[in-house]
């Protein structure tokens, strides 16, 4: 059951689920451009705030195909726990291992499909006395129904939603943490199109104004 407890970089990691390239022509929840968006959004926040990551996925030479190209390149060298065709990656021993490695018990949990391994796996965080999360605009389904129902289910047994700018905003906690504000503003620059639009609207009005000179 989730609790009121604030999560923070030091109290919960990320986990990101089977982003793989024989998945993209198989969910219809979300836009392809608006599921990359908030799944780059998401990784580049486990960096920005240095939050424990945990990546799984099948091998490249799989049907399943590699990860996505875009999201490799975010992650670089960044590990990647190969599974066996498990649907709850719990079942890994190697991804039990990982999780257990972070130290942490909140998992912020987020991939394909919401109604196939995400839930899965959210369950069996569960089962393991962790603390589930699900980024719901990071984690796509086969249809809007199959992904409403699938969260709706994690929901009932007590995994809270987020989204990847809720999430960055709640380890940001404040515009007064110094450290790390450059680079929550530019995860909004780069990632929410609307807010960033915005920013760039005040931050041209609070600019002073130029004038000609003479001549």
């Amino acid at each position: 059951m989730a609790s009121f407890e604030r999560l923070t970089p030091d109290n919960s990691a990320i986990v990101l689920v089977d982003y793989v390239m024989g998945f993209v022509n198989l969910f219809r929840s979300h836009t392809m451009q608006d599921h990359l968006n908030a799944s780059l959004g998401l990784a580049k926040t486990a960096q920005a705030f240095n939050v424990p990551l945990v990546v799984t996925g099948g091998k490249d030479t799989d049907h399943s195909g590699p990860m996505y190209p875009e999201l490799r390149a975010v992650l670089g060298d960044h590990p990647v726990i190969e599974r066996r065709g498990q649907f709850d990656a719990f079942e890994d021993e190697e991804f039990r291992d990982a999780v257990a490695a972070t130290g942490v018990t909140k998992l912020v949990l987020a991939g394909l499909m919401t109604e196939g391994c995400v839930l899965h796996t959210a369950m069996g965080a569960l089962r393991h006395g962790y603390e589930p999360y699900v980024v719901t605009d990071a984690t796509a389904g086969e249809t809007a129904e199959g992904h409403a129902m699938a969260l709706q289910r994690l929901f009932q047994v007590g995994v809270a939603p987020t989204t990847w700018l809720s999430l960055a905003t709640e380890y940001q906690v404040s515009w007064e943490r110094t450290e790390t504000v450059e680079a929550y503003t530019n995860l909004i620059l780069d990632h929410s199109p609307q807010l960033g639009m915005g920013f760039k609207s005040m931050a041209a009005q609070a600019a002073p104004q130029q004038r000609p000179t003479a001549a």
